[in-house]
């Protein structure tokens, strides 16, 4: 169950002030899945924790996701909507969360239509003579072609930023995620494999594991050029938080001076009950 209250969502956001982006982000995915040890969170592949922020987007601020982009041809500022539970459900969010309810009472959606979509590229799993299947936790893909055998775990936020430390990025990735490899009998090295089975892997991965690789390609309604953006959820999420709890704490300044309650019992009122109360305040 997703962590929706007022007082634990103002904790995460304060834990997270002074932290850097990957922090927040990792934050963000504990107050989506406090159920889960924060230890194993960074395991998880990288497309469900995708997911698993759209659906707690969803759950604080509602369906609407207002986005901004700026067209790469023509530099015209582009603005569209986004629906953060059908992009949480295809991407295969927990149902649970994705169903949840809006925890507090606001959405940060406006108005305009979608000019663009959001696509989550995958590859064919046809036409090399493979098979892919997915391990029992749902976290391992395999890869069997030309003799070759290949167990592969999906890559969580742990493996990217490690990889992305290493001298050889993609080497470092694969050497780090292969279960086992073996070809015409004989296991091998993340090192041995041919590129053809290399390629092979990243198309089972991408395949099964959309979500990790989200963006958006959006049409200009001025010139007709796309544009391609990543979309970062936790980046797009926080900035919302943050705002969020900034109002917040000015509604409970307000009523902790205007009726000298404390912190948590305002905390305890629903948003609409302090929005009447912040009203009858101004009418004073």
């Amino acid at each position: 169950m997703a962590i929706t209250s007022a007082a634990g969502l103002l904790a995460t956001w304060e834990a997270g002030l002074t932290e850097a982006p990957p922090a927040r982000a990792l934050l963000l995915h504990h107050t989506a899945r406090p159920d889960t040890d924060t230890g194993r969170l960074p395991q998880l592949p990288v497309g469900e924790r995708e997911a698993d922020l759209f659906a707690l987007r969803r759950a604080l601020f509602g369906e609407r996701m207002q986005v901004r982009l700026g067209c790469l041809a023509c530099g015209e500022d582009m603005e569209f909507e986004l629906d953060a539970g059908e992009l949480a459900r295809s991407l295969g969010g927990r149902e649970a969360l994705a169903d949840g309810a809006g925890g507090c009472g606001g959405s940060a959606g406006g108005s305009g239509e979608p000019d663009g979509s959001a696509e989550a590229p995958g590859g064919s799993s046809g036409g090399l003579g493979a098979a892919v299947a997915h391990g029992s936790d749902g976290s391992v893909v395999r890869v069997q072609q030309d003799g070759w055998d290949v167990e592969f775990r999906l890559p969580g936020v742990a493996d990217l930023a490690a990889a992305a430390r290493a001298a050889d990025p993609r080497g470092a990735l694969l050497a780090r995620c292969l279960v086992a490899a073996v070809g015409d009998g004989v296991a091998v090295a993340a090192d041995d494999l041919p590129v053809p089975v290399q390629r092979r892997i990243a198309e089972a991965v991408e395949a099964a594991d959309p979500g990790a690789d989200l963006a958006l390609n959006v049409a200009c309604p001025e010139c007709g050029a796309a544009t391609r953006a990543e979309l970062d959820i936790a980046s797009y999420l926080w900035t919302e938080l943050d705002a969020w709890a900034r109002d917040v704490l000015l509604d409970v300044h307000l009523l902790a001076t205007a009726y000298g309650w404390s912190e948590p019992e305002i905390l305890a009122l629903s948003p609409l009950r302090r929005r009447y109360y912040l009203e009858l305040c101004a009418d004073v």
